[in-house]
């Protein structure tokens, strides 16, 4: 497996890769989306648009299995989206990616990537706690949306939160 910088030649299977991930996404939330192609066409082009740096994850046979999008602010580097797909998963693909994006947060002068997780996630938070990730530095706080349920309760501190 080599990472490497996203070439354009990588589009198609980027963007199906992408519409994978919202679907996982969705299936957090309690939603079952389909897979929109056309949608992560439109989000690759934002990332490209916006200069996001993105690595894949190249397998033997060329064929690009993972990726990770960064977004950086300043010195900042956050982690937009990491997705390997799932029968190339524990195999350290998603690994090797994420070391990139720390490796462009010591280059920037910066000492962490910062991630925004949902807390359903618990697969990437596993894989976070390994790599030394453990100190919860933000929360998003919103309305319910139109017809949203609550899935559940989480504690923070002293407040409770739906989620």
């Amino acid at each position: 497996m080599k990472i490497r910088p996203f070439h354009p030649g990588d589009e198609e299977r980027l963007a199906e890769l992408i519409a994978e991930f919202r679907v996982a996404l969705g299936r957090l939330r309690g939603r079952t989306r389909v897979a929109d192609l056309d949608q992560a066409k439109g989000e690759l082009a934002e990332y490209r648009s916006r200069e996001y740096p993105i690595f894949v994850a190249e397998s033997e046979d060329s064929q690009v299995e993972g990726y990770l999008v960064c977004r950086v602010d300043g010195d900042v580097v956050w982690a937009e989206s990491l997705f390997v797909s799932p029968e190339h998963r524990r195999k350290g693909i998603g690994s090797a990616l994420y070391s990139e994006a720390e490796r462009l947060a010591q280059e920037l002068g910066g000492n962490t990537v910062y991630n925004w997780v949902h807390p359903n996630n618990d697969k990437i938070i596993r894989f976070l706690k390994k790599r030394g990730y453990n100190v919860l530095n933000l929360i998003e706080i919103r309305r319910p949306r139109a017809g949203e349920g609550s899935r559940g309760r989480i504690k923070v501190g002293e407040r409770e939160f739906d989620y």
